[in-house]
């Protein structure tokens, strides 16, 4: 059973990563096919002081979410990558305010939040490429 449960807590931050990135790169698949659905999220002051339209704005936030969801689930610089998408989600969880969506949202930056502070995961690009042997230490 040690085996099992060293598996198990050796992969855990490669499965959060993984689904957490397959989060990012759907919302940002469909901010950038259907942006309309997405245009009421977007505070009116935003437009006001970007002199930016909405429709533009969610098309941004739908390619970001979709570059660096994937960057993310490939594992490419975790710890950069999973910052920017923390601080992005940290921001919406303000933006929507304390709601149903809201607390979702803060549940996903502070998922986002735990790649950040693990780093790379053993199945990941950064492991490869550093070609270290991965080390999980459980305190």
């Amino acid at each position: 059973m040690n085996d099992l449960q060293k598996k198990l807590t050796t992969y855990s931050p490669t499965v959060l990563r993984i689904g957490m990135s397959i989060i990012a790169i759907w919302f940002g698949t469909q901010e950038i096919l259907n942006p309309q659905m997405w245009t009421s999220f977007v505070p009116d002051s935003i437009v006001t002081f970007s002199h930016l339209s909405a429709n533009f704005l969610v098309h941004m936030n739908g390619a970001f979410e979709l570059i660096f969801g994937i960057a993310l689930l490939l594992g490419i610089k975790t710890r950069i990558t999973a910052f920017l998408l923390t601080l992005h989600m940290f921001d919406i969880t303000y933006v929507v305010g304390y709601s149903a969506l809201g607390i979702r949202d803060l549940g996903l930056a502070l998922g986002l939040l735990a790649v950040f502070m693990h780093g790379p995961s053993p199945v990941s690009f950064d492991q490869r490429k550093s070609k270290t042997e991965y080390s999980s230490t459980v305190i």
